[in-house]
């Protein structure tokens, strides 16, 4: 556990590096002295009491969508794999085998990735338990095949799979890497919740030693870094493939940067090279200091709505997420020490501010609220995080 004194210490005396780790110090609460068998029990306590909204016929829970739901099979699975513990494995699995089983091609939105939520948990029965990602290995050769924009499709202005007359460049930069958002013939979106989201195929190349997938990751790794990451290191949504118009400036969420993030850290983990640590690391700092989601205390506001549900309330549990990978991953101490403060300011702000009990408001800084499945959602990836990154 990193104490209060270190990371002052850390953070008023600057670092040698030209990447500023320190850690602000008008963040509200950024340690916590709790020990990890208090972690734990706080953390399965929040996963308890979003269980009786399971609706196990169709492997979601009321009051939250299909790729919310998928968020909290991620968490359960996090947390049995950083709590060394089986407790959530059986209810995982069955309901995981639900929605395979109901969703062709897992997909309820026939969209090209990621609309799960993220990684999706699955435990393998002859091997140690784990995280695998979103897509299993078919689903991720016909996204290769189908949705990716080729260096060779991007130079002749058209994609097989798209009626219309392909940009091959934007900004000056190759429109190669690109993942279409939806595999419709007139959708013309590319964005970073399907490019940026690297960990498909940096995951394959991991566990598999495939150069395909590593080179489809590094692919588009290099599409976000030249067309869809902002001035100040922030991922922004969308490229037209067609016109290059983009998205509102306006448009920038956590869960495009915490999925860049968590993609960057696995690609960098995989090749070895050094470039996708350092953009990863320029990510991160963006996300976690002066980033436009939070106040000056680092308290999280995105998705705060204690009275209706909608995609922003569960946006920021998929930035934690990121940054907790790249805590995982990370040799950086300095960077470790940087997303420990950062989740243990939303995890404190969640425990002082916004907890009833064991549930906990969409809104970070308060006031408590009854119960209210999204709201419960957004907290847990916190409280699993937090097990680890103390």
């Amino acid at each position: 556990m990193y104490s209060k004194s270190i990371v002052v210490a850390l953070a008023l005396c600057g670092y040698a590096t030209a990447q500023d780790f320190g850690v602000p110090l008008s963040w509200r609460k950024f340690s916590n002295t709790r020990p990890l068998n208090e972690r734990i029990s706080i953390a399965q306590a929040a996963i308890n009491a979003i269980l009786p909204q399971l609706n196990s016929a169709t492997a979601e829970f009321n009051g939250i969508g299909f790729w919310q739901s998928g968020n909290v099979w991620s968490v359960l699975a996090n947390q049995d794999r950083i709590a060394g513990s089986t407790v959530n494995q059986a209810r995982v699995i069955a309901n995981l085998n639900t929605a395979f089983r109901l969703n062709a091609n897992y997909d309820k939105f026939h969209s090209t990735t990621t609309r799960c939520g993220g990684q999706r948990p699955r435990y393998m029965p002859t091997e140690p338990m784990g995280i695998l990602p979103c897509y299993p290995m078919p689903c991720l050769v016909n996204l290769k095949r189908s949705s990716v924009i080729t260096p060779a499709q991007a130079s002749a202005g058209r994609h097989p799979a798209k009626s219309f007359t392909l940009a091959g460049t934007c900004d000056g930069k190759s429109m190669a890497g690109g993942v279409f958002w939806r595999p419709t013939a007139d959708d013309q979106g590319v964005n970073s919740v399907t490019t940026g989201y690297a960990p498909p195929r940096s995951f394959l190349a991991e566990i598999t030693g495939d150069q395909k997938y590593t080179n489809a990751a590094i692919q588009s790794a290099n599409w976000m870094r030249s067309l869809n990451i902002n001035s100040k290191n922030l991922a922004l949504d969308t490229v037209n493939a067609h016109d290059c118009s983009r998205s509102p400036d306006g448009w920038i969420f956590t869960y495009n940067s915490g999925k860049l993030i968590e993609g960057l850290g696995v690609l960098s983990h995989v090749t070895g090279d050094n470039q996708w640590d350092t953009l990863m690391a320029n990510v991160l700092i963006a996300s976690t200091k002066g980033a436009p989601w939070q106040g000056s205390n680092g308290v999280i506001t995105e998705g705060s709505s204690p009275n209706s549900n909608n995609d922003g309330v569960s946006f920021k549990s998929v930035l934690i997420r990121g940054l907790h990978e790249a805590f995982e991953r990370s040799s950086n101490n300095d960077l470790r020490i940087l997303v420990h403060s950062y989740v243990d300011v939303q995890y404190n702000a969640l425990l002082d501010l916004a907890a009833n009990g064991s549930t906990y408001s969409s809104r970070w800084a308060g006031p408590p609220q009854g119960f209210t499945t999204w709201g419960q959602l957004a907290a847990l990836d916190v409280m699993t995080s937090a097990i680890n990154a103390n």
